[in-house]
């Protein structure tokens, strides 16, 4: 047997080591390895961060509670602030609470996903596919222990994103205090500027209803026959977005939202 037959590598692996460094297979193999490695390393962290990430949304959640209602004070911890709230499950159905579940612990984007706790809409202006039948709301009591303001959660498609927000009412259930949303992925700049502070402080004071218990809020460029105390002006730029509000608004304070429940709390049997 000659000598270069005795000093030929054997097998797969050893012809693969005797390859060039520069090779093509050992470079694939040197960029195959090193994705393989790097996505452990980024499944590990997010899945040690998770914890962390959670909190720190709840905490975000919070502070647009705090900052809806008018009461965040950036020098106050969040917890101790958001004690003031009462939450409470709201069944849509009744507009009444219930104690079939713990507030603290509800889910209700779980809920809204889930067949046994949500419905299916066939009319879906909002655009949200699934409604859940219970909510979490959040009652802000006076010193005297009444009713001063309600928190109540919305949500509905505008262009590119379902946005997440809450709309404060006063103790009467019809006068706007404010509105904000948490999250979404609108256009910066254009559909985004639901987040801007001029265009947010517009919703202060605004009605829902008129005298006759008519809904009239509206979200457009013009003002509707029913006069600028039912009317926020349009988004500059963003036509789908103030459609999307337009709607959401609209939905969640109709017949399919909350307009049992906000009758009960204007007939104060809440």
């Amino acid at each position: 047997m000659s000598d270069n037959n005795k000093n030929a590598p054997k097998g797969f692996i050893g012809r693969f080591l005797a390859l060039p460094t520069d090779s093509v297979p050992k470079t694939i193999f040197v960029a195959v390895a090193v994705c393989l490695v790097a996505s452990m390393i980024v499944s590990a962290a997010a899945v040690a961060l998770r914890p962390t990430q959670a909190v720190n949304a709840l905490k975000d959640k919070q502070i647009n509670i705090l900052q809806v209602a008018g009461i965040y004070d950036p020098s106050q911890d969040v917890l101790e602030a958001f004690a003031a709230f009462e939450p409470k499950v709201l069944e849509l159905a009744t507009g009444e609470f219930t104690d079939q579940f713990d507030p603290a612990s509800f889910d209700d984007r779980s809920a809204a996903d889930d067949p046994a706790t949500s419905v299916a809409l066939s009319d879906d202006p909002a655009g949200i596919v699934r409604q859940g039948k219970f909510v979490t709301v959040y009652l802000l009591r006076d010193e005297a222990g009444a009713i001063d303001k309600v928190i109540l959660p919305i949500h509905g498609y505008g262009l590119w994103s379902t946005l997440y927000g809450f709309i404060a009412l006063e103790e009467n259930g019809n006068d706007i205090f404010g509105l904000q949303f948490y999250e979404h992925a609108e256009t910066p700049g254009l559909g985004a500027e639901v987040d801007n502070p001029r265009w947010k402080a517009l919703w202060n004071g605004k009605k829902l209803v008129d005298d006759s218990g008519e809904l009239q809020i509206s979200v457009t460029k013009a003002v509707p026959p029913a006069g600028k105390d039912y009317h926020i002006d349009a988004l500059a730029g963003a036509t789908l977005t103030t459609a999307g509000v337009h709607n959401l608004v609209n939905f969640w304070m109709g017949e399919a939202g909350y307009r049992r429940f906000l009758e009960n709390l204007k007939a104060g049997n809440v």
